[in-house]
């Protein structure tokens, strides 16, 4: 066995194998005795099918399992004992393989194309500045998850007839496309969401009435266009157009009490037993999750930092041909065109992480 490296450059190379049949013989041997063992075939007894036979059937197929299983050790092996820093795997060059004759070669030569990746260097000293962005909880956030919470907790009834606080429930859908079923929607409207102007028209509705509106006018926050029209809020803040929207009934919410049965739903038993424990819990649940993310955010700006400003080469050549030789078909120039730099940062980023282990032992 032999294995070479041919540098094209710095993130390029060829891996040439040449294989004796030294290499391979005694695991080829062991398996057609193994075959041999096994074999059930008409005309011989288990066991008992002469080796030429096992050689004729299947000794093509276990000649080529056990040199490529061999070759892909070795080269495994080099790349590991070389400390080659590849990224992808090794592409075998399909046109020599193809040129390989199994009935009569006895040594073989095998070709990859490997990308390569030089030694880099992390900036991980003290002159290395990343802004952390904590968020404070402040009172409009506890105001408005307490409103929340007393919401989510209330007494919900049926009334007949819908005022400013109350949720409209039932099918919208497009003007002009009444009577197209596949246009047709389940929504719900929180009329307190609705612009002010606009929720005189929401008020006074029953079962069965029929609102016109323009959604536009409706609502101006994204999200809430979004829940309502049932679509992203991306495709949200491009919506427009006049809107049926046919009420199915009236939901409204008596707000929960502030008591020892409202903390025990939100908290758990006897965890808090006064309003001031309740609130502060609030805030301190709050301020968890804040903290939380507080600290993904300043993953993402270490991340980014460190991907903009250590150089790494890369073998985008390479990488490009290895993900499309390796994705069924999945992967085509326009995918490549659209998200090879966000696949590059990605691999990047690991290629960071990893060099800092190495360098901190870790």
């Amino acid at each position: 066995m032999n294995i070479t490296l041919n540098k094209q450059n710095g993130t390029e190379g060829i891996l040439n194998v040449t294989i004796a049949e030294s290499d391979y013989l005694t695991k080829v041997e062991e398996k057609m005795r193994e075959y041999s063992r096994k074999a059930n075939i008409k005309g011989f007894r288990q066991g008992k099918v002469p080796a030429g036979v096992i050689k004729k059937m299947f000794g093509k197929s276990i000649l080529v399992e056990e040199v490529n299983h061999v070759v892909s050790h070795s080269v495994s092996d080099y790349i590991k004992d070389n400390k080659l820093r590849i990224l992808g795997d090794p592409l075998p060059n399909a046109e020599k393989a193809r040129e390989i004759d199994w009935d009569s070669q006895k040594d073989f030569e095998f070709e990859f194309q490997i990308g390569l990746v030089e030694d880099f260097s992390v900036d991980l000293s003290s002159k290395v500045k990343v802004s952390s962005h904590p968020i404070e909880v402040d009172q409009k956030v506890m105001d408005e998850t307490l409103a929340d919470i007393k919401n989510r907790f209330g007494k919900v009834s049926y009334p007949e007839v819908s005022e400013a606080t109350d949720n409209l429930y039932g099918d919208i859908v497009a003007k002009g496309q009444e009577g197209t079923e596949q246009a047709k929607k389940g929504s719900f409207i929180a009329i307190a969401k609705a612009e002010k102007k606009e929720q005189k028209n929401l008020i006074g509705k029953k079962k069965d009435d029929v609102i016109e509106f323009d959604v536009e006018k409706l609502f101006s926050d994204a999200a809430e266009k979004a829940r309502v029209l049932n679509i992203s809020e991306e495709e949200a803040k491009d919506a427009k157009g006049t809107y049926t929207f046919t009420v199915s009934s009236v939901s409204r919410v008596e707000e929960a009490a502030i008591d020892q049965e409202l903390f025990d739903k939100v908290f758990g038993k006897d965890l808090v037993k006064s309003e001031e424990e309740f609130v502060a819990k609030i805030k301190e649940t709050i301020a968890e999750n804040y903290a939380r993310e507080t600290a993904h955010l300043l993953d993402h700006e270490i991340q980014h930092y460190y991907v903009d400003h250590t150089k790494i080469n890369m073998p985008d050549a390479f990488l490009k041909t290895w993900l499309k030789a390796t994705s069924n078909g999945q992967v085509t120039d326009d995918v490549l065109a659209k998200e090879f730099n966000l696949y590059k940062e990605s691999l990047k980023w690991d290629l960071i992480k990893n060099k800092i282990s190495e360098d901190k032992d870790i």
